[in-house]
């Protein structure tokens, strides 16, 4: 459970939004330790509207690409131009510097509390 903050909610993709104003997203760690050594991020536009569950970017590492899905809909605010530069930030810290992107959230998708995603990727 210590890779999983209790203090944040989850996707079943794998995302992780904080209750922020803006609210913060980014991928858990079991992703990115599933992913290997991410090496390149596409992430969604300032400015743009994005829907809860659907696909806002991709996630390239020297293993394969995931899409990434918003678990929220809003406006992205804010994306993390620092992660863009040296996408390895999400693998060695992904719930702190490795954050990807901010949002005005409008709406929210179906989304896990910590105790459930923690049993999610055990089973």
């Amino acid at each position: 459970m210590s890779d999983v903050p209790a203090h944040l909610q989850y996707t079943a993709e794998h995302e992780w939004i904080d209750g922020e104003a803006p609210a913060t997203v980014g991928i858990t760690k079991n992703a990115a330790d599933a992913l290997g050594d991410i090496v390149y991020l596409e992430l969604p536009t300032v400015g743009s509207e994005i829907a809860a569950g659907a696909v806002v970017g991709e996630v390239e590492s020297t293993k394969s690409v995931s899409e990434l899905f918003s678990p929220v809909s809003g406006t992205v605010v804010e994306v993390n131009q620092s992660a863009v530069d040296e996408p390895s930030v999400v693998n060695a810290d992904p719930y702190g510097e490795g954050w990807l992107f901010r949002v005005d959230v409008t709406g929210t998708g179906a989304l896990l509390s910590a105790e459930e995603y923690a049993a999610s990727i055990t089973d």
